[in-house]
């Protein structure tokens, strides 16, 4: 499915996750659709949205925003999106460890 159309269809409610093999292919349309981020949307809940990369040795999961330099120590700053990314690298985390625990092998 094209990703014009997947992800509008995200927006709808019709499909939990969206994933997109490549950064332009996920984050272009979650910014012009607006999802993601923190600011209040116009119509519609805001969705949120969060970047793992995967086929790392390590875990890396990052905020679904920008550097956001001007806000940056001026107590504007909505931490939710940086909040949420560790969380899911933590549940990751464990995962991984639980895998390694009980010797489940990668193929």
């Amino acid at each position: 499915m094209p990703t014009d159309t997947i992800f509008v269809k995200a927006k709808d409610g019709i499909f939990d996750a969206v994933v997109a093999m490549y950064h332009d292919q996920g984050h272009i349309p979650i910014k012009l659709l607006g999802l993601g981020g923190t600011k209040p949307r116009r119509s519609g809940p805001l969705l949120e949205a969060l970047i793992i990369t995967v086929r790392l040795p390590i875990i890396r999961t990052s905020v679904d925003h920008g550097t956001a330099f001007g806000k940056a120590w001026k107590g504007r700053a909505n931490p939710q999106s940086m909040i949420e990314a560790i969380k899911f690298a933590a549940k990751l985390a464990k995962t991984e460890t639980q895998k390694q625990k009980y010797n489940v092998i990668k193929r």
